[in-house]
């Protein structure tokens, strides 16, 4: 039986270089490609099968930052597969960053300019917005829409026979000081991204604390600092080319620059070979690349507890129960 990997956010980025990479490892794979852009999906599934023709590629449509598109992906998901081996929660967004220039000056004469370069910590803001659903745009988009995900699709992970494993695309730029218990949405901070990130690190430590009993093992990865659409966002794609060199130059000194989708995607195919029963959940497993350009993974502990950890989760809960109530009462009015 083939095993099935779900990717969401497939059709780009990370998400792209790693259909790509695991169907280089195993071209017997069912991958499917939880995409929100149709028509971008089936052309990747028709490249993807060109190179690989005998595995087995299909689509399914998920926005993760829309609850409705969540619950009707999941129902479809329900309806093709009796379980799930693999769930990559990659799909994510840091919207309209804006780069502090005053910041940036001032860290590239300090001793913090190769940890600023790496992390991108106090460097960067974003304006998040409102969704339809009520939710801050980045906590619903990075955390809470794989979190429904998740809960929807609980009866294909949870198999003590066979371990199913959640992969989820963290940062090193999730920070404990944007981030809190109080405001989980992080709509009263200018580090929405950060926030999200570190609650990711936060949900993947709960979910193996109530779920491993059941076969659901969770885990977080960071792909380093890569030139994909979302850090076009930030500079334009010429300035990136004017500062090439001195991000070559600062490669001999930290390992988080990979630069490219398929190099971040190394931690997540290391991933994919692990037991995951033998992997410790309070570790972030990072790609990285040498100045040389060699790829390998490194790890490193992760600034949470987990008691904390398990608040949050509750929150959630708490949160998901609300939305189930409104979503409720509204359809009993119609």
């Amino acid at each position: 039986m083939r095993k099935v990997v779900l990717i969401t956010g497939a059709s780009s980025g990370v998400g792209l270089a790693l259909c790509r990479r695991l169907l280089e490892e195993d071209d017997a794979l069912h991958l499917c490609l939880a995409c929100r852009n149709m028509s971008k999906a089936e052309a990747v599934r028709a490249s993807l099968l060109a190179s690989h023709p005998v595995a087995e590629v299909s689509i399914v449509q998920l926005d993760v930052s829309s609850l409705p598109s969540v619950f009707q992906a999941t129902k479809e998901l329900k309806q093709r597969f009796q379980r799930l081996d693999y769930v990559y929660l990659n799909a994510g967004i840091m919207p309209n960053p804006q780069l502090n220039i005053k910041a940036l000056f001032r860290g590239l004469f300090s001793r913090k300019v190769i940890h600023m370069f790496s992390t991108a910590e106090g460097l960067l803001t974003q304006n998040d917005k409102i969704t339809p659903d009520g939710l801050q745009e980045v906590f619903e988009t990075n955390v809470f829409g794989h979190f429904i995900l998740i809960q929807e699709l609980e009866p294909l992970l949870c198999h003590s026979e066979s371990p199913s494993q959640l992969i989820w695309t963290s940062s090193r730029n999730a920070k404990k000081s944007n981030f809190s218990l109080e405001d989980v949405q992080h709509s009263k901070g200018q580090e929405p991204y950060s926030s999200s990130k570190y609650a990711i690190d936060l949900l993947s430590v709960a979910l193996n604390r109530n779920f491993n009993h059941q076969g659901l093992y969770s885990s977080v990865v960071c792909p380093g600092t890569m030139l994909t659409n979302l850090t076009y966002g930030i500079l334009p794609p010429f300035v990136w080319m004017l500062i090439m060199p001195i991000i070559w130059l600062l490669r001999f000194f930290a390992n988080a620059f990979t630069l490219t989708p398929h190099n971040g995607t190394e931690a997540l195919v290391w991933l994919f070979h692990q037991k995951p029963e033998s992997l410790n959940p309070l570790v972030k497993y990072l790609s990285a690349t040498t100045g040389f350009g060699s790829n390998y993974v490194t790890s490193q502990k992760m600034d949470l507890d987990e008691d904390t950890a398990e608040k949050f989760y509750q929150k959630l809960l708490k949160l998901e129960k609300q939305i189930r109530v409104t979503i409720q009462k509204t359809n009993n009015q119609n």
